[in-house]
């Protein structure tokens, strides 16, 4: 019996405890749904900015890396030993000057058996084009040894100039950047003796945005820096501009730069280029914050007294966390910077702060 009663009062305890627990959260929803309704009803805090037209410069900076502005790996061109040897790594070298000698024995042969060859068959044409005037020979038989000294003469030449490849010169002045035979080792047509480079001038390669591109031209000189030798100016000079961007919409660009005595930069290296323009135009931007969704929604708020109207524009230069409004926007038109998230068109705002 008294289990009974105990039974019986803790059933009807937990009974009263969730009719309580329940009547609780009930009156919480009902609270939560009052504040948001008047939430919806009430001002919407926002942030804004003032439109003003100020002036912008129209210079900007791209980086790159630094290229010989010229270089070659020089192949081999006829066969035979190295036999002089006359640079290493590091040597700089004049455009013509003897780097290294082929042994040319073979060849020399061979030009002088075609030398000898030339000669004869020149003495025999003389002779047949004057038995030709005395009717002593064909027309046809005059032909032939013209012939045969015209393919004299084609070997001859071939085998002067295998003679001169024996003598390997620089193809054009610089540095020897890496060397790839060494004196006595024996060379086949094609086969890898030096890499030279110039570093006299050095190009540097950048990409420009297509809003900055328009902007340039082939012999513009360019201010270029760099970390290297931060306290060094370099004159550079563009010499391309690509006619067609990437996927990025930046556009390939080079400048010939010339190096600096005493500071010279090497190619890999980093470099800066200032483009420079004396010219200003009067713009408008306002915060990158200001778009709903991101910049290429091209959609922001702009305040109407007390409401908050969606507005179209036309998004055009970003610099740093600025947003240049090509159209849609007039001087005094006040933007709202942050609170977007909260706001339809329409809804009535309040302004807590106004932003730069």
């Amino acid at each position: 019996m008294k289990k009974f009663i105990i039974w019986g009062l803790v059933t009807v305890g937990a009974v009263v405890l969730i009719l309580w627990k329940l009547n609780a959260n009930k009156k919480a929803n009902a609270a939560k749904t009052e504040f948001v309704k008047e939430s919806n009803t009430g001002e919407v805090p926002v942030l804004v900015q003032k439109v003003t037209r100020n002036d912008f410069s129209q210079g900007f900076l791209a980086n790159g890396n630094f290229a010989p502005i010229r270089e070659l790996t020089y192949l081999a061109e006829t066969s035979g030993r190295i036999t002089k040897l006359l640079i290493d790594e590091g040597s700089m070298v004049k455009q013509g000057q003897p780097i290294a000698y082929i042994d040319g024995q073979i060849v020399n042969t061979d030009l002088e058996s075609a030398k000898a060859n030339l000669q004869q068959l020149k003495i025999d044409k003389e002779r047949y084009e004057s038995a030709f005037e005395t009717g002593g020979v064909t027309r046809k038989q005059v032909d032939d040894a013209r012939l045969q000294y015209d393919i004299a003469k084609t070997r001859y030449e071939a085998a002067s100039r295998h003679v001169s490849d024996t003598y390997v010169k620089a193809p054009i002045s610089g540095v020897i950047n890496k060397k790839y035979i060494e004196q006595g080792a024996y060379l086949s047509p094609g086969t890898k003796m030096f890499d030279i480079v110039d570093v006299s001038r050095l190009k540097l390669a950048v990409a420009v945005p297509e809003a900055q591109v328009v902007q340039l031209k082939e012999g513009q000189k360019v201010n270029v820096t760099s970390n290297v030798y931060p306290e060094a100016n370099y004159e550079g000079t563009i010499s391309f501009i690509a006619a067609k961007g990437d996927n990025s919409l930046n556009y390939p660009v080079e400048m010939v730069v010339n190096n600096v005595a005493g500071k010279p930069l090497k190619a890999g290296m980093y470099g800066t280029a200032h483009f420079e323009s004396p010219e200003t135009d009067k713009a408008i931007f306002i915060s990158r914050t200001a778009f709903v969704g991101g910049v290429n929604s091209n959609e922001i708020y702009v305040m109407d007294g007390k409401t908050a109207r969606k507005k179209k524009v036309v998004a055009g230069r970003i610099v740093g966390d600025q947003v240049e409004v090509r159209d849609g926007l007039n001087e005094g038109d006040t933007v709202i910077t942050s609170g977007q998230i909260n706001l339809t068109d329409g809804a009535t705002v309040t302004v807590q702060g106004a932003g730069k």
